[in-house]
């Protein structure tokens, strides 16, 4: 039995969600897991890919992910501001296999509390669980890390396709949750907003997008 067909732009809500992290640890193979249930074994660096979208469905609204994706930016520590405008959540991703990319982890959340409202909801992610044998960053760590920094943390693996589904979304509707507490804290009814209205988490910046639509079956 075939489910009604939904448009594209049928959805409740927009969320904007960026990957960053240091060049190689897999952010590509995530997005494309996530988004087209990809994955490749070329290791190349992303050129010109911003982003892709796919929906889920929270409680009965359905929930549009933008993911967006460095561009290879972050070989050169030249993430623009932009990259960051209107961003409600981010996965900041490390390699369990390469000490220093969780290192670096701390300077990537820096920027990234430096460049968006404190309501953003934070992944830790340490990708390439499935090199468990050349494993150099320990799951208690980056735990430990994660609870310090009041963020929540996954390992996931593209190439197995472990976690990177529960990492998003996670991710996302943890935003979704942020978003309805907002619309309640202000008096709004968070299951049909009116029509086109913006919901700020926070900041100046629009950071979600809400969409009144008709009824479906997934």
């Amino acid at each position: 039995m075939m489910g009604t067909y939904r448009a594209d732009d049928d959805y409740d809500y927009l969320f904007k969600v960026v990957l960053i992290g240091d060049s190689g640890v897999g952010k590509s193979n995530l997005l494309s897991r996530f988004s087209r249930n990809e994955f490749s074994l070329e290791s190349k660096s992303t050129i010109g890919v911003e982003f892709a979208t796919r929906c889920i469905r929270v409680d009965d609204k359905v929930i549009k992910g933008q993911i967006w994706d460095t561009a290879g930016q972050e070989r050169y520590r030249a993430i623009t501001s932009a990259y960051y405008r209107g961003a409600v959540g981010a996965l900041v991703v490390y390699d369990i296999t390469r000490h220093i990319t969780f290192e670096n982890v701390e300077r990537w959340l820096k920027e990234l509390q430096g460049h968006t409202d404190s309501n953003i909801v934070i992944m830790l992610v340490g990708n390439k669980a499935d090199l468990r044998h050349l494993r150099a960053v320990s799951t208690d760590d980056a735990g430990s890390f994660a609870e310090r920094e009041n963020v929540f943390f996954m390992e996931t693996s593209a190439l197995e396709s472990l976690n990177v589904e529960n990492a998003f979304t996670e991710v996302l509707t943890r935003i979704y949750r942020v978003v309805s507490r907002k619309a309640l804290d202000i008096g709004e009814d968070p299951v049909m907003p009116p029509k086109g209205q913006t919901i700020n988490v926070g900041s100046k910046d629009d950071v979600s997008e809400v969409k009144s639509v008709g009824c479906c079956s997934s």
